[in-house]
């Protein structure tokens, strides 16, 4: 399952959201306003999933996820951009950015405090592929109430296989640890690519492969990083 959706038009909003709106709810600082003007196009806030537009009852930890359309002047979209908006709008979000013919959705699981209901905890940003805009977009997910129709939404995000009676969180731990696990891959492929003496070479060679073998194991269930 791809993480592209049809949405029904009873939930269809397209209202444009100004970036000022944006900076006023963020207290954006000089350097975030220039990186949305040199990032960010238009704003639109392109459906409201409620109980009220997709007849699914609402939960205590999900009463709406909105779907927000994102155009891009470049093809990039970075975290902070993304964090300022979920920051700003009270409500999980699933952006689908959009650049040229491409697409790529992206999202943060986001939860109420636990020690305060009115501020909102937001993870890292989960992204797919970029993909033609034209690709066929999947039925929104069978759920029995919003939030588990938010947890399968991510889920389409997420490049782990979730086990079972894992909760969204420990699955985000486990996605946290394989990026890390990219990153070390990189940073061991640099090293190697720079290095000239042989036997520091034959050494970082060897890293390397007991990094790309922890990264394969790690993607598996109930491996090193998600293990219960």
């Amino acid at each position: 399952m791809t993480a592209l959706f049809t949405y029904p038009k009873s939930a269809a909003l397209k209202r444009v959201v100004p970036k000022s709106r944006i900076y006023a709810q963020t207290d954006a600082t000089t350097a975030l306003k220039d990186r949305f003007v040199r990032e960010v196009e238009q704003i639109t806030w392109a459906y409201k999933l409620a109980p009220e537009t997709i007849n699914l009852p609402a939960t205590k930890s999900v009463t709406e996820v909105q779907i927000f359309h994102v155009i891009l002047k470049t093809d990039t979209a970075s975290d902070d951009v993304l964090r300022a908006i979920d920051r700003a709008i009270p409500f999980p979000i699933l952006f689908e950015l959009l650049h040229g013919d491409r697409i790529q959705v992206a999202a943060a699981h986001k939860r109420p405090s636990e020690a305060d209901s009115a501020k909102w905890v937001v993870s890292g940003h989960l992204r797919s592929d970029w993909v033609p805009e034209s690709t066929k977009r999947n039925s929104l997910p069978v759920a029995i109430n919003m939030a588990s129709l938010y947890e399968q939404m991510l889920t389409a995000l997420m490049p782990i296989q979730a086990e079972p009676d894992e909760d969204i969180p420990a699955r985000l731990e486990r996605v946290d640890a394989l990026r890390a696990a990219e990153r070390e891959i990189v940073r061991l492929k640099s090293k190697l690519q720079r290095e000239t003496q042989f036997n520091i070479k034959v050494g970082l060679h060897g890293q390397l492969q007991e990094a790309q073998a922890a990264f394969e194991h790690m993607k598996k269930p109930g491996k090193p990083g998600g293990e219960r």
